[in-house]
């Protein structure tokens, strides 16, 4: 008996990891997919919050002896007599999103072949395996080997598991090929809001004399990931060739911009909008990974003394306990706009679906002009809550622009090689992630050595010119445009890649009566495991950043 497509008997020579195997039958759910999705996206989105373990870390060895002032980086990576520097350990973070991109990049092709599962798998063997070997890093005091297990190896992870359900979830959901990434992509924007306050947590459990609770909360934690990716990765599913939801057609097609061809991926750096789309969510990008590396001082600098009621300090003027109590308040900000992010993913992504992923990213650019070019003007004023609410938007586009950009690029390049299409996108971030810093960083620094002192003017020209990054985006989009015909693949081609999953017969409809309905009791449930730490990250960021309006 033939299930889509393979036999009974050609099963029992695949492997449970395999793409054959993950076929869904018919009935299935196709709701079950995204949770599958988003399980995985909230562990590895931890990434961002990394940073919680910076200060324990730093104070590691308890000796007032151990802090080596003049510690050079190499000798930092093996020393084990002296506390690591936070600037040491932030080049885990860096590692993070530079492997990100590389793996995506590399091995987008490779999970194309063998399915979301196996990709899956791999993903958590390495972001978990590595927070394990980051665990013995820390337990010998290696500064190396937290570099090679969380920066390097989890990074690994991190890439394998960003781009697992990107194709997937398009192919499952083409009727609603924004909304559907756009929750998996959720995820990694709200993975810190649960990882960072569940890292405290078991750092303050684990705490003792001799320890500050990092490498056992290194141990839960991967532990904790790992079940969850496994759950993830054994739900996915993959459409039959050719599927679509039963009783959905794809409406005739009024924009040029969204095809139902196929480019190969072995062609899609080669032609122009690839490169437009890849500048499209760079500029997007480092504009808004700018603001939030700076996200805290800024609001510190730009309104002082404000933020507790006394409005005619400025940020020198403030003494030791204040300054204390206005970073708290920012800490605050910048889970509120981490929000914002979160938020933005799924809102941009479903708008998108209606607007059109083009006209999408004219308002990110068009909005974010507006916004950057206005904020140095709310500062002026001293408006906290605009100033919040416009930096509430730019993260909302920033986090927006993430989960748009795989069905802009379905959109363009068709479906079959989608996943890997995005991962060599992805270089785009890891650009941004060292352009977008920089520019901003730079420029204070600058600033700063011109002798202005801290307050709204600090950020004044930082503002202008991430507009005119976004400017430079603008332009970018308006020159994306359809594809010519010799870049798709013939439908001899697309039909002889598409046979390992093709179905054994099809219906009028061609739905199998596969993905029919919505949220089953089973689907419901699987929404739940992931979507109540989900809420009670969000709960616990939002308790904190009240702080910012007292």
């Amino acid at each position: 008996m033939a299930v889509s497509g393979v036999s009974a008997d050609s099963l029992r020579d695949v492997g449970i990891l395999d793409k054959e195997r993950i076929i869904a039958k018919p009935g299935f759910n196709r709701w079950l997919v995204p949770p599958a999705a988003l399980a995985i996206h909230l562990c590895i989105g931890m990434a961002y919050g990394f940073s919680v373990f910076w200060l324990p870390l730093s104070k590691a060895i308890a000796n007032p002896d151990a802090s080596c002032s003049e510690m050079t980086l190499l000798s930092a990576l093996f020393t084990t007599a002296c506390n690591w520097r936070v600037a040491d350990l932030g080049w885990i973070y860096t590692l993070f999103f530079v492997f990100l991109g590389c793996s995506a990049a590399i091995w987008g092709g490779w999970l194309e072949r063998v399915g979301p599962r196996k990709a899956a798998f791999v993903s958590a063997c390495c972001w978990c395996g590595g927070i394990l070997v980051a665990a013995v890093g820390v337990m010998t005091h290696q500064l190396w080997l937290m570099w090679l297990g969380a920066g390097v190896i989890g990074g690994i992870g991190l890439g394998l598991g960003y781009i697992s359900p990107v194709s997937t979830l398009i192919k499952w959901f083409p009727d609603r090929r924004g909304m559907a990434t756009g929750m998996a992509i959720m995820g990694f924007g709200g993975g810190a809001m649960i990882g960072a306050p569940l890292a405290n947590l078991l750092m303050t459990v684990f705490k003792t004399d001799s320890s500050v609770g990092v490498w056992q909360t290194f141990v839960v934690m991967a532990l904790i990931y790992f079940v969850f990716m496994m759950g993830g990765a054994f739900g996915y599913r993959i459409p039959p060739a050719g599927w679509r939801p039963e009783g959905w057609s794809a409406p005739a097609s009024k924009s040029t911009m969204i095809t139902a061809r196929h480019v190969h991926l072995r062609d899609a750096h080669k032609t122009p909008q690839f490169w437009l789309i890849w500048a499209v969510l760079c500029l997007n990008v480092s504009a808004g990974i700018g603001v939030i590396g700076v996200a805290s001082p800024m609001l510190q600098e730009i309104f002082a003394g404000s933020l507790i009621g006394l409005p005619d300090l400025t940020f020198s003027q403030l003494d030791t306990g204040q300054k204390a109590q206005i970073a708290a308040i920012a800490a605050g900000f910048t889970g509120l706009l981490s929000l914002f992010n979160i938020g933005g993913r799924f809102f941009w992504a479903s708008m998108s679906d209606k607007i059109g992923r083009k006209n999408t990213y004219f308002c990110f650019f068009i909005l974010g002009i507006i916004l950057y070019a206005a904020a140095p003007t709310l500062a002026e004023l001293d408006s906290k809550a605009m100033f919040v609410l416009a930096f509430g938007i730019i993260l909302s586009m920033y986090g927006g622009g993430f989960s748009t950009i795989p069905a802009y690029l379905a959109d363009i390049f068709g479906t079959q090689f989608v996943g890997a299409i995005h991962g060599r996108l992805l270089t785009a971030w890891a650009t941004a992630g060292i352009v977008g810093p920089v520019v901003v960083n730079y420029i204070r620094e600058a600033q700063i050595s011109a002798g202005v002192a801290p307050g709204p003017e600090l950020y004044t020209g930082t503002m202008y010119i991430l507009a005119g990054m976004l400017a430079v985006g603008l332009i970018a989009n308006a020159f994306v445009k359809p594809l010519s015909d010799k870049w798709f693949m013939s439908d001899a081609e697309v039909a002889a890649l598409q046979a390992k999953t093709a179905a054994a017969s099809a219906g009028p409809s061609g739905s199998f009566g596969i993905g029919k309905g919505g949220l089953d009791g089973k689907a419901a449930l699987a929404c739940a495991v992931v979507g109540l730490p989900l809420l009670w990250g969000v709960w616990i960021t939002l308790r904190n950043s009240l702080a910012i309006f007292g």
